[in-house]
């Protein structure tokens, strides 16, 4: 009766084994699941992000080359004002550049 008594307590800590390894596989796949699940909603979250900011990115450059032209003809209008106010201006002075010039070539000094 003994041995039958240590037989059966042999087979119940097997079976409370058994029970714990299959909690514990149990909650490992459940977890699993859950960082996959976590994971695809992640990529989720991140190719929305990405596309919104691909489209956000778009539009801006959509905006920024219509202004371009714009752009491109304001700065070249502006640079050949500036072009033609330094001939004026060079024209206007350079006989007194000549002159300044030729006296301090022709004076000589001891």
């Amino acid at each position: 009766m003994e041995a039958n008594r240590g037989q059966n307590g042999i087979q119940l800590l097997l079976a409370a084994e058994q029970e714990a390894q299959r909690i514990v596989a149990t909650a490992r796949d459940a977890k699993m699941a859950r960082l996959r699940q976590a994971k695809e909603e992640a990529e989720k979250e991140i190719a929305e992000f990405r596309a919104q900011m691909e489209t956000e990115f778009q539009r801006k450059l959509a905006e920024s080359s219509g202004d371009s032209g714009a752009n491109v003809k304001r700065l070249e209008q502006e640079t050949e004002a500036k072009i033609v106010h330094l001939k004026t201006e060079a024209a206007r002075i350079s006989h007194d550049v000549v002159q300044m010039l030729l006296k301090h070539a022709t004076t000589v000094k001891n």
